[in-house]
């Protein structure tokens, strides 16, 4: 049950930081800057300029926005290219992530055997990790090219100081989430990663005559619940504080009283 519980909280906190990178890619105001309203000035003129991926804009006072949308995808500035192409890639990643983790999930009954589906669930996470990582570096991309026109000690004429809009913070929370949902996933099937040994995991059964050393299993074995020794030799029990010689005694207190009865009869 706790397994189950950790991997539900894993798909559902991965799928939602998917969302949030998703939904920063249509989203408005990535960068943004105003001019006016400064100086104690008695009219009042504030204007805005921002941009996302796909769009310059400039807002007035009285609200009327005009955009330029960015030329085709070769004349674009190469940073907002490389913007664009590592979310992308990241939300890709993490589509093929989210599918696999579902299917290798242990509430779900598709995927085959609980030793393929812990497969399934560690390639999931392993998506969701790479595409994590592309995803903040596509934001640490974009944030590097504010910060270095924002801080820059001198700046051309002509040349806006901008700030991060709330997509930028929207998308490093859905990054982080997206990380810690892979590393809830690799909780769960660390044996994938770090199989136990073969020593730790088996049964040793002693028969008096030799002993018999057999893998544990999760469900029941072949012998188990299915085996029932015969009756007229008493009841034996695999039990280590117990030795041989009290089974042996056992098979001397039932003999003899048949032996008797048939020197007896004849």
């Amino acid at each position: 049950m706790e397994k189950r519980l950790i991997q539900i909280s894993g798909f559902l906190i991965s799928s939602l930081g998917w969302l949030f990178v998703l939904c920063t890619m249509a989203m408005d105001y990535w960068r943004i800057t105003q001019l006016g309203g400064q100086g104690g000035s008695f009219i009042i003129k504030v204007a805005w300029y921002w941009s996302n991926l796909w769009k310059d804009c400039f807002t007035d006072s009285t609200a009327v926005t005009n955009c330029r949308d960015f030329p085709v995808l070769w004349s674009v500035t190469p940073f907002i290219q490389g913007v664009r192409g590592l979310l992308m890639c990241g939300l890709t990643l993490g589509f093929f992530g989210v599918v696999l983790c579902f299917i290798g999930m242990e509430c779900t009954y598709i995927g085959g055997a609980d030793r393929t589906k812990d497969k399934l669930l560690f390639a999931g996470a392993v998506f969701h990790f790479a595409g994590g990582v592309s995803d903040i570096s596509g934001y640490c991309l974009y944030i590097n090219r504010i910060a270095r026109t924002s801080f820059a000690p001198s700046v051309g004429p002509g040349v806006l100081r901008y700030d991060l809009g709330p997509p930028i913070f929207l998308g490093l929370v859905g990054c982080f989430f997206i990380l810690l949902g892979a590393v809830f996933y690799a909780v769960t099937v660390y044996r994938v990663i770090c199989p136990e040994r073969y020593s730790n995991s088996s049964m040793v059964y002693d028969y008096g005559g030799g002993t018999y050393m057999a893998p544990r299993s999760r469900g029941r074995t072949l012998y188990t619940g299915y085996y029932r020794p015969s009756r007229q030799y008493g009841s034996y029990y695999i039990d280590s504080g117990r030795s041989s010689s009290s089974k042996i005694s056992k098979l001397s207190q039932t003999t003899p009283d048949k032996i008797s009865e048939r020197d007896a009869f004849v």
